[in-house]
């Protein structure tokens, strides 16, 4: 089955910009995040949101073209895998006008119980958050 892209809006602002005129780095990364929480933010019934949350454990990202104040981009992103604990999710930045992909990002997220932090392993429930309906 495959999983479902959600699609998360960004405009570029001032505050982005960098000293060589396009976004900066981190910018990115502070997008990459926010997708992932508006995805499950939107997704997820309020008791698992009460239940979970996720950690992230580690960031690979690809720069392939810059970003420009005012340009309006996506961050497209899914989960790909899912082992035990731990989920490895995809954000591609896309500047729609074209397709052009300016960034993908591979980020692996740890599954943790919000009572007390510890890692909990990522059940049915939570897997079929992120799978279409059959």
């Amino acid at each position: 089955m495959e999983p479902s892209v959600f699609v998360y809006p960004i405009q570029v602002q001032p505050t982005d910009i960098d000293a060589m005129g396009h976004v900066n780095n981190v910018v990115y990364l502070q997008w990459v995040q926010d997708a992932a929480s508006a995805h499950w933010q939107a997704l997820a019934a309020p008791v698992l949101r009460q239940q979970y949350n996720w950690v992230v454990l580690r960031h690979e990202i690809d720069y392939q073209r810059p970003a420009f104040l005012h340009d309006v981009l996506e961050a497209r992103t899914w989960v790909k895998t899912y082992a035990g604990v731990r989920s490895v999710r995809v954000v591609q930045i896309i500047r729609p006008a074209g397709s052009q992909v300016l960034a993908e990002a591979h980020t692996t997220w740890c599954l943790v119980h919000a009572a007390n932090g510890k890692p909990a392993r990522i059940t049915e429930a939570i897997s079929s958050v992120f799978l279409p309906a059959t």
